[in-house]
């Protein structure tokens, strides 16, 4: 399974940006998804997390309400579309898939994912 990251760059204090994260060599709608980013010098966190279905979402407590996570099935794309950037968003963004039975299922956890991008960067510029 492999997963690639796009869209991350370089954007002003207050931007949008809408990364994009597809999914080859497996089942994209069996696989919980979620978007992790690591800053430099800090571990990976958790940003945001959506289940098989797209009906079910989570994000971590600093992105809620300028963050968005979404997913299209037939494309095997994940999106976060992120709002309101502050300087504190910059770091490298990573998608990570999960095959798991529940339609419904969320995964918050960075050692519970199987399978990662490499990561793309966002910096956030004042």
């Amino acid at each position: 399974v492999q997963l690639e990251e796009s869209g991350g760059g370089l954007v002003q204090v207050g931007g949008s940006l809408r990364l994009s994260c597809i999914v080859s060599g497996g089942t994209f709608s069996s696989y919980a998804m979620g978007w992790f980013r690591q800053a430099p010098g800090k571990e990976r966190e958790f940003v945001a997390a959506i289940s098989r279905s797209g009906g079910e979402t989570d994000y971590t407590t600093s992105v809620k309400g300028r963050f968005t996570v979404s997913r299209d099935n037939v494309k095997d794309t994940l999106y976060l579309q992120m709002n309101s950037l502050k300087s504190e968003d910059t770091a490298v963004y990573y998608c990570a898939a999960d095959p798991v039975r529940s339609s419904r299922a969320i995964i918050v956890g960075t050692t519970l994912y199987d399978y990662w991008g490499q990561g793309t960067q966002v910096t956030v510029s004042s």
